[in-house]
């Protein structure tokens, strides 16, 4: 990009926050169906869970795996998730500005609080207290969950408290600050080099953490909340992106061409990830008697996979973004409908969903990779039906 672009870009995002409001008021269309798209890969990702050479601890094992899914498991983890707090983010001011913070923080607490309490504790928390099968007294039993980091009971509704805490946090920023930062001028559209020194902060950053925590291991964040450490500093940064998009209607303004390239970056460093996991790192180790990544730890090899991960991640956070818009903008069928408007109901069963799907195929003798993708297509398949049926029951729409 040259400078005459950086600097009409400049201009043309010096937005009035009246201007950008009006802007962003309707419904986008394609961050709906991209939303969909995502959810459908997070039942994908645990669906390989069994199939693959996964970092945790699963339900159902195969005795074989397909390692291909360790490099699939790796990228998702580099993107997904963060994506997913970006558009949370950027809804969080519209629904603050139009409710007041009264109404807001309540609906947070109905939409994010109930499912989380309710599924996790009401539901799982008694079936895992039985399943292990020893007389735990109640404080022994928390004690034992505390001592997982509350990771078992959870689960991936995680995600849901972290969105309840960050909420809490832009709140509480609205009250100190008294909404001053709702009248100030729109937040400019970034340029390239401020992505760049974002790309760069962010591994350092992720680099530091990642000395003490490592990819995947859990703490519980305030005592309370199950959160993998290591990946936090995207959360928090692309949550606030997401605020910072809304104000200065950056999703809108983002050229084509630039969301274009953005998004070569990312697919091009993530199927250099998949060279390097598959045939690379062996390869490596066999040359030169060590790879080039590490998961964490105060090592060089970190550094470089978390400049890796940022880089895999900013590109298709942005790619992704400008892509739906362009291509795929429109609601089309009551089917499209239907899987929109059962999307987060899906995030949350979906778990049950795969793991009954993955047990019924045990019996089967197929190639991993093959159970994986029909364990896939079916659950996303029933996972959406059910989701669909549960948001019919009257009142379920409220948290669902």
């Amino acid at each position: 990009m040259t400078t005459e672009t950086i600097k009409v870009e400049s201009v043309k995002s010096k937005t009035s926050a009246a201007e950008v409001q009006t802007s962003v008021k309707t419904r986008l269309a394609y961050v709906d169906i991209l939303r969909v798209a995502l959810v459908m890969l997070v039942v994908a990702h645990h669906a390989g869970q069994a199939y693959g050479p996964t970092g945790g601890s699963w339900p159902i094992t195969n005795p074989t795996i397909s390692p291909v899914l360790g490099p699939f498991f790796a990228v998702n983890a580099m993107f997904f998730m963060g994506l997913f707090f970006l558009i949370s983010g950027y809804f969080v001011p519209r629904s603050f500005d139009r409710k007041g913070g009264k109404e807001f923080m309540k609906g947070r607490l109905i939409r994010l609080g109930v499912p989380a309490l309710l599924f996790s504790w009401i539901i799982f928390a008694p079936m895992i207290y039985f399943a292990l099968g020893e007389p735990l007294s109640i404080f022994e039993y928390l004690q034992y969950m505390y001592s997982m980091s509350w990771q078992v009971p959870y689960l991936h509704l995680w995600f849901l408290l972290h969105l309840l805490l960050y909420s809490t946090v832009y709140l509480l920023w609205q009250q100190i600050t008294k909404g001053q930062n709702r009248k100030a001028t729109a937040v400019p559209l970034p340029t390239y080099r401020a992505i760049l020194i974002f790309v760069i902060a962010l591994a350092l950053v992720s680099f530091v953490v990642r000395i003490w925590y490592p990819i995947d291991r859990w703490a519980a964040l305030f005592w309370l909340i199950p959160s993998e450490i290591a990946h936090l500093p995207q959360y928090v940064a692309l949550f606030a992106l997401g605020i910072m998009a809304y104000r200065g209607d950056w999703l809108r303004k983002f050229s084509t061409r630039s969301g274009m390239i953005w998004l070569g970056i990312g697919l091009f460093a993530a199927a250099a990830y998949y060279v390097y996991d598959l045939w690379g790192a062996g390869l490596l180790v066999d040359v030169l008697g060590t790879s080039i990544t590490a998961t964490g730890g105060l090592d060089w090899r970190s550094l470089v996979f978390c400049l890796w991960e940022a880089l895999i991640c900013v590109g298709l956070v942005i790619g992704l973004l400008v892509l739906f818009r362009e291509k795929i903008n429109k609601k089309t069928g009551r089917v499209l409908a239907a899987m929109i408007g059962a999307a987060y109901a899906v995030y949350i069963i979906h778990w049950w969903v795969v793991v009954g799907v993955q047990a019924g195929f045990e019996a089967f003798d197929l190639a991993p990779f093959v159970k994986f993708v029909l364990v896939t297509i079916l659950a996303i398949a029933l996972s959406f039906g059910i989701g669909h049926l549960m948001r019919l029951v009257p009142g379920a729409k409220k948290i669902l």
